[in-house]
């Protein structure tokens, strides 16, 4: 057994449905292999983290998971998590939750919870699509693109989840892709370690339910489109606009300082008790 293999068997409940569910070519499990290997660079114990998920294939990622785990309803996993580090501040809080489940059932609670800046860190695996319920479109299917709910093309724009989530007041905002593994281990890890509410979206491909019905061949050709059709962010800033308009950035685009609202809570609390005090 390898030394990678060695370390992510620490992180994992033994005999918990393996080999996985996850079906070929999907991203997922790449980002079971990120998330355990950010917690342990960032020599975390498995009983400070919480990772809560949501309904869909994302939300299996919590079974395999030696943490304390929750696995709540469609849509919930954030209201479930602010309830956790409003609870216990000290407990490091990952919410993990679909593209559908976090910006279309759940998007009034994921803008709330940026407002907030509650200090959770948020990763939404991105793949564009209903994967597990059908193929339906989601909140982040492309503008064209064709799904189980739309099998001429989907007509409706989709949500940019990177300034959704700076505009609502995120302290701090990523995105990465399966593809850039290394990029993906340091953006989780910088997300988790940094003060109030942070949102890292994962691109990560969908072969089944999404791939074949727009004309990947494969799920390698997803991969090579995360590897062709993607930039760095800096790099992507020198591009022109039309260029830019072509290419996806990668990176962080926020990385605040501001303490979050579990800190605040925690210091009124103190301060009124200081008051209360007898003279």
């Amino acid at each position: 057994m390898s030394d990678v293999t060695e370390l992510i068997h620490q992180y994992l409940r033994h005999n918990k449905k393996f080999p996985h569910v996850f079906c070929p070519g999907c991203g997922h499990g790449i980002v079971l292999g990120s998330l355990i290997r950010s917690v342990h660079e960032l020599a975390l114990s498995k009983d400070e983290v919480v990772l809560v998920a949501g309904i869909g294939c994302s939300g299996r990622i919590a079974v395999y998971v030696d943490f304390n785990t929750v696995h709540t309803t469609h849509g919930r996993a954030l209201t479930f998590a602010t309830g956790i580090k409003m609870a216990n501040p000290d407990l490091k809080v990952i919410a993990l939750m679909g593209d559908g489940d976090a910006f279309s059932i759940g998007g009034n609670h994921l803008i709330h919870a940026a407002r907030r800046n509650i200090g959770v860190t948020a990763l939404v695996l991105n793949n564009s699509i209903y994967g597990m319920t059908g193929g339906q479109s989601s909140a982040t299917t492309p503008k064209g693109a064709v799904s189980q709910t739309a099998p001429f093309g989907h007509l409706e724009k989709s949500f940019d989840l990177v300034k959704l989530a700076s505009a609502a007041g995120a302290n701090g905002v990523s995105r990465g892709t399966v593809f850039h593994v290394n990029m993906l281990d340091r953006l989780i890890a910088e997300a988790v370690s940094r003060p109030g509410f942070n949102l890292v979206e994962i691109m990560s491909p969908c072969f089944t339910q999404y791939g074949r019905k727009n004309k990947f061949k494969s799920a390698v050709d997803m991969f090579k489109w995360l590897k062709t059709e993607t930039s760095p962010l800096e790099s992507w800033e020198q591009l022109p606009p039309e260029e830019k308009a072509k290419r996806l950035p990668i990176g962080t685009f926020l990385a605040g300082q501001e303490p979050g609202l579990e800190v605040l809570y925690g210091n009124l609390r103190d301060d009124l008790a200081a008051k209360e005090q007898p003279r």
